[in-house]
């Protein structure tokens, strides 16, 4: 996981038009056959595609000057110059690029095989016999093809996953993705295990199924950067659904509860849109009695379940909460 790259820098250049020609035939009947100089070409687009086999940006490390070619310039016998040959950067959906400069957002690929225009090249310049009228059958001039366009890019992907997991670390994210998925996760009794997003398909009844993102663990003060901060933050706000697990031996487990809130209130209100569950993991550990305080201070308005991922306790439950937020 240490190749998980989610945010990168690249200087991008697309192709200058070219120029328009200046010609008059000249024939062994007619030395003044009038104007027949060709249009420029146009420059090499920068082109953003989704590519559904890609899931970090790592490709791009060494890929950092993105420069098109120049379209070609136009000649006699009124023939166009060749376009300058475009660029593709495929990239993994959920990726952003934003101007580095002025920290706009200028395109976004959700979608595998989207395709965005990131930078147009420059429009080839017209040839002579463009501006040939009956006032004006000798035009002497042609124009230049406009320049390329040029800026650093930065590119940010943000996770796609149907579902997210939030949690302290050693809250059991990775043991349960572990558990309900096909996925991987390096799993270690120390804070900060997992350092970068992954993500699992769980499959459900019907041959249906959704995607599932393990992701960094918050600690509080995330959102000022602490900890992996924003680094971790900005994948949530992909996830249609978030999965809130607090471990069933934590010291408060509503104030857990509020800790994880507030960081994702202070990285971006609108967070709070989203539709939370509420997991009690390593429940295996507790009695009906314990299970029952615990219930008492959770919030009311966001359902709970307990589980336990080494005994499988809760975990179909868990599928059709998961399930049944996600086709509300």
């Amino acid at each position: 996981m240490e190749n998980f790259v989610d945010y990168i820098r690249v200087f991008c250049k697309s192709g200058k038009g070219g120029a328009g020609s200046a010609h008059f035939m000249r024939t062994k009947f007619n030395p003044q056959a009038g104007p027949d100089g060709g249009d420029g070409g146009r420059g090499g687009h920068i082109i953003l595609k989704g590519n559904a086999q890609l899931w970090t940006l790592l490709h791009l490390r060494w890929y950092k000057n993105v420069v098109a070619k120049d379209g070609g310039n136009g000649s006699r016998n009124n023939c166009t110059g060749a376009d300058g040959e475009d660029i593709i950067i495929e990239v993994p959906p959920g990726t952003q690029v934003r101007d580095e400069e002025t920290g706009e957002l200028e395109a976004e690929i959700l979608n595998d095989g989207q395709e965005v225009i990131l930078m147009p090249g420059g429009i080839g310049g017209r040839g002579n016999a463009y501006f040939k009228t009956s006032t004006n059958q000798t035009p002497e001039y042609s124009q230049p093809g406009e320049p390329g366009r040029e800026g650093w890019k930065v590119l940010e992907l943000k996770v796609l996953a149907d579902v997210g997991l939030v949690g302290f670390p050693n809250a059991g994210k990775s043991t349960l993705l572990s558990t309900i998925t096909a996925a991987k996760p390096k799993i270690a009794d120390y804070a900060f295990t997992t350092l970068t997003p992954n993500l699992g398909m769980v499959a459900y009844h019907n041959n249906q199924s959704f995607c599932i993102a393990d992701l960094p663990g918050i600690i509080e003060g995330a959102h000022e950067g602490r900890g992996l901060g924003h680094r971790f933050l900005r994948h949530i706000e992909r996830n249609a659904v978030l999965l809130f697990l607090i471990p069933a031996d934590s010291k408060d487990h509503r104030e857990e509860f509020d800790i994880l809130l507030n960081e994702l209130e202070q990285y971006n209100p609108e967070l709070l849109d989203k539709q939370f569950l509420l997991a009690i993991s390593k429940s295996d550990m507790l009695d009906d009695e314990l299970k029952a305080a615990i219930a008492a201070e959770l919030p009311a308005d966001v359902p709970h379940v307990f589980i336990s991922s080494v005994t499988q306790q809760g975990l179909n439950e868990l599928k059709d909460l998961l399930w049944k937020a996600l086709n509300n």
